[in-house]
C-alpha cells in the first residue's frame, strides 16, 4: 500500500512539473515587459515591439533589432516561445551572449585577422573574436538602436544609417529590415541596403532556437535537415580553409533528418575545432531570387516543425557550444546546447576568399535577401 501511495505522488509529482515546463514556455507577457525596455541607450529611445498573426506573435525590441520572444503554437495547440532572450533591456546588456536575437551586420560570420582588401585599398576592423571580426565587430548592428520607421499588427520596419567607416567598414550604409508575421505561421524578415561608396555587406538574425520552448533543455534530440550536400571546412579558428568538403561519411551529413547530438562524439578534427556545429553549410539552391526551402527541424516533445526558406547561399549552422549555464533568461537558465542558430548568409571571411560569391555592395546597386521561418506542426 505504501508503495502505491509513493507511486501515486510521483505521477502527480510529473504530472505537475509537466504541466509547469509548458506553461513556462508561456510566461513572456509583451504588455509587462514592455516597460522593462523603454530607456534612453546612447541619446535614442528603445522599446519593444509586438507583431502577431493568428496564434503566431513575435515580440522585437529596436536595440540590435532583436527577437525577443516567438510564439507558436505546439501539436497540442499550446503556445511555445520558441526563442531564447530576456525580459529587459537590462538583461541584453549583461549577458554574456551578446547576440541573442540580434540583427547581425554589416558582415555576417568571422572575417579573418580583422582584414580585407577592397578596389586596392586595405580595412582593418577591431577583432572581437580571438584574430577576427565577428558579426561586424564589437559595435556592430547587434548593438546599435535600431529607427522604427513603420509599425502595424503584423510588421515593423527598422533602419539604421551606419556612418562612413564605422568598425572600420567604408561607405555610409543605410539598412532597412522588415519582420512580418504572414497568414502562413511564418516570420518573414526582409533586409535591403545601400551605399554611397564601395563596401560589403551581409546580413542575417542571430536567433536561437529551441522548438520545446525557451528554457526547456537539450536541443540535441531536434531532428534536423539541411539541404547541402557541402559545407565549409575551418582552421582552429573558424576561418575558411582550402575548398567546400562533401559531407558524406561525415558528422555534417544532415541531407536526411537526424537528431541534432547523433554523431557529436564521432571523432573528427572539424567537430573539435567548433567544439560541436559551428559551421557554413552550402545550401544545394545557391542564390535565389525568391526565398527556397533551407533546412527543416523538429521537436519530437512539442511536435513544432520550423522550415527555413531563404534567397541567400550559406547556412551557418550553430548548436550552442559555447553557452555555459551563465546566462538566465526568460525562462531560466541557458546552459550547453540548450538552443541552435540557424544564421542565412553569404559564406564565412568572403572578402578575403576569392572563390566565394560576392558580398561587395556598389552605390548603384542594392542589397536585399529575404529569409523565411515557417513553423506547423507534426504528430
Amino acid at each position: 500500500m505504501k508503495n502505491i501511495h509513493l507511486y501515486t505522488l510521483l505521477l502527480l509529482f510529473i504530472s505537475v512539473v509537466g504541466c509547469q515546463s509548458d506553461k513556462k514556455t508561456e510566461a513572456f507577457d509583451h504588455v509587462k515587459a514592455q516597460k522593462n525596455f523603454q530607456q534612453l541607450l546612447n541619446g535614442k529611445q528603445v522599446n519593444l515591439y509586438t507583431i502577431k498573426n493568428g496564434q503566431t506573435k513575435a515580440s522585437i525590441t529596436n536595440y540590435g533589432g532583436r527577437i525577443v520572444s516567438l510564439i507558436v503554437p505546439d501539436a497540442n495547440g499550446n503556445p511555445r516561445d520558441v526563442v531564447l532572450g530576456y525580459s529587459s533591456l537590462d538583461g541584453y546588456l549583461t549577458s554574456s551572449e551578446v547576440f541573442y536575437g540580434a540583427l547581425i551586420g554589416r558582415v555576417g560570420n568571422r572575417i579573418a585577422n580583422g582584414q580585407f582588401t577592397l578596389d586596392s585599398a586595405e580595412y582593418t576592423l577591431p577583432q572581437n573574436n580571438g584574430p577576427n571580426t565577428l558579426h561586424g565587430g564589437p559595435k556592430g548592428f547587434h548593438n546599435v538602436v535600431w529607427d522604427v520607421k513603420q509599425a502595424t499588427e503584423s510588421t515593423i520596419t527598422l533602419s539604421y544609417t551606419s556612418a562612413d567607416m564605422e568598425q572600420g567598414f567604408p561607405g555610409e550604409l543605410v539598412s532597412e529590415v522588415t519582420y512580418e508575421i504572414t497568414n502562413n505561421n511564418e516570420l518573414q524578415i526582409s533586409y535591403k541596403a545601400s551605399t554611397n561608396k564601395l563596401t560589403v555587406v551581409n546580413l542575417t538574425n542571430h536567433a536561437f532556437f529551441n522548438l520545446n520552448g525557451d528554457g526547456s533543455g537539450s536541443i540535441n534530440q531536434h531532428q534536423l535537415q539541411i539541404n547541402a550536400a557541402a559545407f565549409t571546412p575551418v582552421d582552429s579558428t573558424l576561418i575558411p580553409i582550402g575548398p567546400h568538403r562533401a559531407v558524406a561519411d561525415t558528422p555534417f551529413d544532415f541531407t536526411a533528418a537526424k537528431p541534432i547530438g547523433k554523431d557529436l562524439s564521432v571523432e573528427n578534427t572539424q567537430l573539435v575545432y567548433g567544439k560541436g556545429y559551428d559551421h557554413n553549410f552550402v545550401l544545394d539552391k545557391g542564390i535565389t531570387k525568391t526565398p527556397e526551402l533551407a533546412t527543416i527541424v523538429t521537436a519530437p516533445k512539442s511536435g513544432i516543425k520550423m522550415e527555413v526558406l531563404t534567397t541567400e547561399p550559406g547556412l551557418q549552422f550553430y548548436g550552442g557550444n559555447f553557452m555555459d549555464g551563465s546566462d538566465k533568461g526568460k525562462n531560466g537558465t541557458y546552459d550547453f546546447r540548450t538552443a541552435f542558430c540557424l544564421e542565412t548568409q553569404h559564406f564565412p571571411d568572403s572578402p578575403n576568399q576569392g572563390a566565394y560569391p560576392s558580398i561587395t555592395l556598389k552605390p548603384e546597386e542594392q542589397y536585399t535577401s529575404k529569409t523565411l521561418y515557417r513553423f506547423s506542426v507534426v504528430k
